[in-house]
Formats: structure tokens, C-alpha cells, sequence
């Protein structure tokens, strides 16, 4: 499974153990060490908006709000190019409608 569809990392729930890996349930995930300029403006609205503490947790956050963006908008696209075939009579019955 890739890092960017690691359950665990996806929700956050990984905790780092070094310098070169995250433990993220029963995987290591590797980490990778960037230096990039951000603009300090954009950095603090989206940290205030955001309500993390740190500036790697707010990134990170992005990163993973841009990967569900990217995964709905292509479920988007998709929308009516397939053709459903079942009975949607069938499909209700033994959930409450009739």
C-alpha cells in the first residue's frame, strides 16, 4: 500500500520514530525531508484556519485535504459514465420502503 492511501496516515494517526520513518500501524512509512519557501502570510492564515500547532502538521493536513479533493473530483467525472444495471425494486426491499 502506498503512503498516500495508508489508512492510519490519511487519518493522522501515525507516530514518528526516527528521522527516516513514521510507524503508521503495522507499516513503516518512510519520511521525506524537504526545505521549501512558503509565503509566512499564507502559512499562518492556513495554520489559524487549520488550528494546528505546527507548520508540519498544517502541510500535511493540506497534502491529505488535496488527495480527497483530487479522489472526489475524479469520482466527479465518472458520474454517468456507467450504465447501472440491477432491479432497483429488488435492491430496496428489506430496508424500510415498499
Amino acid at each position: 500500500m502506498s503512503h498516500a492511501t495508508t489508512p492510519a496516515l490519511a487519518e493522522g494517526r501515525c507516530v514518528t520514530i526516527g528521522y527516516d520513518y513514521t510507524h503508521c500501524g503495522q507499516e513503516r512509512v518512510p519520511l521525506m525531508r524537504t526545505n521549501i519557501e512558503i509565503d509566512d502570510r499564507l502559512m499562518a492564515e492556513a495554520r489559524k484556519a487549520s488550528g494546528y500547532a505546527t507548520k508540519k502538521q498544517t502541510i500535511e493536513e493540506a497534502l491529505r485535504l488535496m488527495i480527497r479533493l483530487r479522489g472526489q473530483r475524479e469520482a466527479a467525472a465518472a458520474f454517468g459514465k456507467y450504465r447501472w444495471r440491477g432491479n432497483l425494486a429488488r435492491s430496496r426491499k428489506g430496508r424500510g420502503t415498499k
